[in-house]
Formats: C-alpha cells, sequence, structure tokens
C-alpha cells in the first residue's frame, strides 16, 4: 500500500511536470513572439477607450487624449478612437477597425483618426444614424488644415446634429458641380502671417500718411485763396500793396510779413498747425495698427495642443526598452511586414555577429519627436540604450533602410559601396525580410576598421512650441508694408489732388447760366435775388476768379490787373475782416456788387476784350459786347452798354432791398440805392468801378 501510494504520487507528479514544461515551452518556429496589429491596438483600447499613437507628438500629442474622449462622450454610445501615424493603416482603415473590434470584442462606435484627417468610422452592435454620412461630409467639407482633434469634434458635431444626410448631399454636391475647390484653412501659417504683416505695413502707414497730405492739401488751398483775396494786387509789378508800395492791401493784409513769400503768397504751411497734424496722424497710425492686432490676432498655425516632455520622449522610451530585451524590435503599432520564420531568422543571425548590431523597424514621420530625421532618432536611441552599436532602422511601410554606425569597428565606406543588386528599399511586404538579411551578410562580409566610427552629430529638430509659433505681426514683411505705404500714401494724395482740380475746373465752366430774350447766352441773374441767394454766389463766384487766377499763368498785362483788381474790390465789399469768409452785415448792394466784379475779373481772363463794361439793366448779366440805347435815370436817352440778352429785348432792370432794410424791405431799382454800384447804371466801366470801390472804402 505505501509502495501504492507512492506511484501514484510520482506519476501526479510527472503529469504536472510535463504539463507545465509543454505550456512553458514555444509551439514551433512559427509561434508568435511579437504581437499583432490588432492584438495590441486592441489592448490599448481595452485600458483607455482613446489611444493616441505616441509616434506624432508634434500633431497630436499624447497628452490630448482626454479631450477626444469628452468629444467621444457627446455621441452617446461606447466609442473607442485610433490616432494613428497615416501609414500605420495602409490602403484600408476600415479593415484595421473590424480586426481591432474583433480582438476587443466590444460594441460600439471605432473611429480611426490619423495625422491626415478622418479615415474611417464604423458602428459595431449600436445604432447610431448618421456616422457614414458624417464621414462623407467630413471628407468634403473639413479644411485640410484642421488637426485630428478639430476633425473628429466636426465630425462628432454632425452625427449629433441630427442632419448628416442632409449635409454630406449638401457638400458633396457643391464638389461635384465645381462651386467650391476647397474649404478655406482654419488656421493662420507662417506664409498667411506675412501677408497680413505686409498689408499691416501699408495699412499703419500708408492710412495716416494719406489723411496728413489731403488735410494739408486743403488747408493750404484755403490759404491761398484768402492770401488771394486780401493781396491778390500785391502779385502785379507796381501794383498798390506790392513790394514797392508796402503798407495795407486792399484786403486789408500786410506785406512783408514771415508768413509770406516775396510775391504776396501765403508761404509755407505754418509749423504750430502742422504739428498738431502730425500728432493726430500719429495717433491715428495707432489705432490702425491696434485694430490689425485685434483682427489678425492668430498666436500659433495649430489648434492650441502643446507637448509636454513625457510626449516627445514617449516613444524613444518604448523602442529602446524594447531593444534591450531584443536586438530585432518591430513596432506594435505598424501592420508586420516580418512572419515569425523571418523575425527568428534575423535574430539568429544578429547572436552570430562578431560586431553589435540593433534593428528598429519604425516608422519617421515628419511629426515624430525628432521632426523626419532617422539620424536624430539614432542618437537619441543610443543615448538611451548606453552602448554602441550598428543601428539598423528600416521604416516597415516603405522599406527604406538607413545606418548609423555608433563605434563598432567595421567598415562604413564597405556598407556604402554595397553591389548594386543590394537595395535597401522597395514594398516592405515583400522584400524587407530579405533585405535586412542581406544586409546582415555584408555587415558579417566587411572589413574591421581599427577604430570604431561614430557619425555627426545630426542637427537638433525643431522646437514643437516655436515651430507652431506665429512670428509678430508688425515682423517680417511690415517694414516692406510700410515703405510701399508711403508710395500708396503719395499716389492717393497725387489722386486726390487732381480730382480736386478737375472738379474746380468742370464746376468754372459749369456756372448757371440761363436764356435771355433771343435765346442769348447769360449767367445766372434773376431781377430779384434774395440775399441768400447774393450770399451764396458770391462766395461761389469769388473761389472761382481765385482759382482761375491760379490756373492762369501767362495772361496779358492788362487783363492780369483787371482781374486782380475787381477781386481785390470784392473783398473790400464782402470780406473786410480778411478772414476769407463773407461777412455776417454784407448787404445786398455790396454782394451784388461783388458778384458783378468777381465776373467781370473772369471776364477779364477768358476774354479780355469784353471786360471793360457790364450789362447797365442787370449788372449780374456779365460783359456788354454791345450798345444801345437807353435814357439812365429819366436823363436823356444815350448808347449804354448792354449784353447781347438785353440788345435784342431789354430785360427788366435790376431792382435789390434797400440797405438798412436788413433784407426785408422793398424792392428798389439798383441805380437809385447808395454805393458804388449806382454808377453802372449810367454805363461806367469796370475800371472805374473798382476805383470807386476803393474810393469808398478810403484805400489809395
Amino acid at each position: 500500500m505505501p509502495r501504492a501510494g507512492l506511484m501514484l504520487v510520482t506519476g501526479w507528479l510527472t503529469v504536472l511536470f510535463c504539463a507545465g514544461a509543454v505550456q512553458a515551452a514555444p509551439a514551433g518556429p512559427h509561434a508568435p513572439d511579437h504581437p499583432t496589429q490588432f492584438a495590441y491596438l486592441a489592448e490599448q483600447l481595452r485600458k483607455s477607450p482613446v489611444h493616441v499613437s505616441d509616434q506624432i507628438p508634434r500633431e497630436v500629442p499624447r497628452s490630448t487624449a482626454p479631450a477626444f474622449a469628452r468629444e467621444a462622450r457627446r455621441l452617446g454610445v461606447p466609442t473607442y478612437v485610433m490616432v494613428l501615424p497615416h501609414t500605420s493603416y495602409g490602403t484600408a482603415a476600415d479593415g484595421l477597425l473590424a480586426g481591432v473590434h474583433d480582438r476587443l470584442g466590444r460594441k460600439g462606435l471605432y473611429v480611426a483618426l490619423s495625422d491626415s484627417g478622418l479615415e474611417a468610422a464604423q458602428t459595431y452592435g449600436v445604432d447610431l444614424p448618421g456616422t457614414a454620412d458624417a464621414v462623407t461630409e467630413a471628407v468634403y467639407a473639413v479644411p485640410y488644415d484642421a488637426t485630428p482633434r478639430e476633425v473628429f469634434r466636426h465630425f462628432v458635431d454632425v452625427v449629433t446634429s441630427g442632419q448628416a444626410h442632409q449635409r454630406a448631399e449638401e457638400a458633396r454636391a457643391a464638389y461635384d458641380d465645381g462651386g467650391i475647390d476647397e474649404p478655406p484653412g482654419l488656421h493662420t501659417d507662417t506664409t498667411e502671417r506675412e501677408n497680413q504683416s505686409f498689408v499691416t505695413g501699408i495699412a499703419v502707414l500708408g492710412i495716416p500718411l494719406s489723411v496728413l497730405l489731403v488735410t494739408v492739401h486743403a488747408l493750404q488751398r484755403r490759404r491761398v485763396r484768402r492770401a488771394a483775396a486780401a493781396d491778390g494786387p500785391a502779385r502785379v509789378p507796381g501794383a498798390r500793396g506790392g513790394p514797392q508800395g508796402g503798407g495795407r492791401t486792399a484786403g486789408g493784409g500786410t506785406t512783408g510779413s514771415g508768413r509770406q513769400q516775396p510775391g504776396g503768397g501765403p508761404g509755407p504751411f505754418p509749423r504750430e498747425r502742422l504739428l498738431p497734424l502730425m500728432l493726430g496722424a500719429a495717433v491715428l497710425g495707432g489705432l490702425v495698427a491696434f485694430t490689425a492686432s485685434q483682427i489678425f490676432d492668430d498666436t500659433t498655425s495649430g489648434d492650441g495642443s502643446r507637448p509636454t516632455a513625457a510626449d516627445m520622449r514617449a516613444r524613444i522610451d518604448r523602442v529602446s526598452a524594447g531593444l534591450r530585451r531584443d536586438p530585432l524590435y518591430l513596432d506594435p503599432e505598424s501592420r508586420s511586414t516580418l512572419d515569425g520564420t523571418e523575425r527568428a531568422h534575423l535574430r539568429k543571425r544578429l547572436r552570430e555577429l562578431d560586431v553589435p548590431v540593433v534593428i528598429a523597424a519604425v516608422p519617421t514621420p515628419p511629426d515624430d519627436e525628432s521632426g523626419g530625421s532617422t539620424e536624430l532618432l539614432a542618437e537619441q536611441l543610443h543615448d538611451r540604450l548606453h552602448r554602441d552599436a550598428l543601428m539598423v532602422l528600416a521604416d516597415p511601410a516603405t522599406g527604406v533602410i538607413e545606418l548609423v554606425n555608433y563605434s563598432t569597428r567595421i567598415d562604413d565606406s564597405y556598407l556604402v559601396d554595397r553591389p548594386r543588386d543590394l537595395t535597401y528599399t522597395g514594398p516592405a511586404e515583400e522584400q524587407l525580410g530579405r533585405h535586412l538579411d542581406e544586409l546582415l551578410t555584408y555587415v558579417d562580409k566587411a572589413p574591421r576598421a581599427r577604430t570604431g566610427g561614430r557619425p555627426y552629430d545630426p542637427p537638433p529638430a525643431a522646437d514643437p512650441v516655436e515651430e507652431k509659433a506665429l512670428p509678430g505681426l508688425f515682423t517680417g514683411d511690415f517694414e516692406a508694408g510700410m515703405v510701399l505705404g508711403t508710395f500708396a500714401a503719395g499716389l492717393v494724395f497725387g489722386l486726390v489732388a487732381a480730382a480736386r482740380a478737375v472738379a474746380r475746373r468742370l464746376v468754372r465752366r459749369g456756372t448757371p447760366a440761363g436764356r435771355g430774350a433771343g435765346g442769348a447766352a447769360v449767367p445766372a441773374a434773376p431781377d430779384r435775388p434774395t440775399p441768400a441767394w447774393l450770399r451764396r454766389t458770391a462766395r461761389q463766384d469769388l473761389d472761382a476768379l481765385t482759382a482761375a487766377l491760379e490756373a492762369s499763368a501767362s495772361l496779358p498785362e492788362e487783363a492780369r490787373r483787371r482781374a486782380w483788381e475787381c477781386l481785390d474790390a470784392a473783398a473790400l465789399l464782402v470780406d473786410g475782416d480778411s478772414d476769407g469768409r463773407i461777412d455776417a452785415d454784407a448787404t445786398p448792394v455790396g454782394l451784388t456788387c461783388a458778384v458783378v466784379l468777381a465776373r467781370a475779373g473772369r471776364t477779364a481772363i477768358e476774354d479780355p476784350a469784353a471786360a471793360r463794361y457790364v450789362c447797365h439793366r442787370n449788372p449780374l448779366h456779365g460783359a456788354a459786347r454791345r450798345r444801345a440805347s437807353g435814357r439812365p435815370a429819366g436823363g436823356p436817352a444815350r448808347s449804354l452798354p448792354v449784353c447781347e440778352a438785353c440788345r435784342v429785348a431789354p430785360g427788366p432792370v435790376l431792382r435789390l432791398r434797400s440797405p438798412g432794410s436788413g433784407g426785408r424791405g422793398v424792392y428798389a431799382p439798383y441805380p437809385t440805392l447808395t454805393g458804388p454800384l449806382a454808377a453802372l447804371g449810367d454805363g461806367t466801366g469796370i475800371d472805374q468801378l473798382t476805383l470807386d470801390v476803393r474810393e469808398y472804402f478810403g484805400v489809395h
């Protein structure tokens, strides 16, 4: 009995030992020693419903996973989100979702995102209307520069809107019809910021400078008109008030002042008035700059995500830890390009080499921690491994193989000048295993060097935060914009000045005219003008005469003298204080006489031969080119000057309100009223009228 019991115990121990040995031993050379892509991703989603790859931290940091989770909760169904490099999906992201779902075995919505946007979305065991339409709409409507987080938010918005199908059809129709080429970008890039800086430079200097130039020009022209009204005759050599005469001019101005030029002009624009205008222009420029800074307020070209230090070193930690355990490391997030037999064979070859060699089959996307630099990735792995080795970096998506030798005694030139039939690029699914095996063969054959080689230190990768940061608005092309703004201000000023000159000329040519008897053209000349009409017309005609004198460079001496004397006498009548404005107490007689003189001055410039007399019946008719028989003040008949219209059919005599009536008295024939104007009723000429006006005001 003890012997039987001992045999039973021994038998059971043997069975248990054999079972344990069988469990611990590998199933054979083809046993999986590397998790498949589906299994790895399913395991990550089992830990967290959002998996963000550590291979694209510049575009999608792993620390943004909670933001994806918040958006996913809005869908109301279990949602599993994967954010991987675009190359990890291959040609069929739907197949990856199906494989991950089979491994995970959970119902819900599965979403595949990449650094290129939304790859696929599929429901398994749950009902979420609009999922497929939201994917379609995102393809057409999401801007090209949207980040994966923004793409996912848009996808969730469309699904939860209840109008996913309608929005998808509208987006598809818009693009199929060719109505829209591409949605506008969401973010400001460096090129667009340069354009913003350029436009801001133009506006900051061009707008205030244009306003300053136009304002100074307008004020200077106004000073010219006032100076011309006050000191017009001083421009004529030998005229009263000129350089020879000195003293008070007919308009009350002075000569010899520092504010006038020797020829009687107004001189430069006063500095005390220019400084406030320049200060105002500076304030306007500051306001334009502030407004531009509020409009172009972007500081980054992304969605504001900032990778942490942990995000930037996560993949290096993962790959270096794998290489410490195994000299052959395959990226679990990428599609496997080596089967079990190839992996076992490569490991065997690596152990047989007399130089240390490690192989890392990982992609190097532009948004990884190295910025897409295999040299920098190799350096970071070498620093973590703390041992020298020949590093082989193989891209599982493209099949590209790069070598970086860290202090191994192998002749690098032999590997560089390898036979032409050995290429390290090609379809990874078909050739990566063969190429790696051939590479190890040439490593084994390569001559040994006396000392270990070491690569040049690669340039550091760009800082991920500075890489997304935009340059300041007032940098870059801002200065070039200011230069162009200066020229633009000059162009605007020139156009405004030219337009103003053309407008003045058109106004002068378009002076209102009526038709007298027989169809003869006469200036606007009512026979009973109101004070308001007289005041308005006096201002217009005086301005027109001033502008005509400024624009006429070559006039006969006699015509210029007569025109300036007319302007001087008119200023004495209506602008006694020489402020460039019609006096408030100007009488109807004085206003009428000023209008007559202004029109006579225009006639002296345009038709000097017709400027000596005006129509005696209504001096507002203007020049008298004919004479006709008349009886002034009931006297004997004699020949008097008349305009063409009054020669054909004598018009009514001009009647004005009496000066003492305040503009409310009865109308009376102008020859019966007090003042120099009455002399025109007797046929007095313009030269005599200007002389009478000066004598009337005691100016000699």
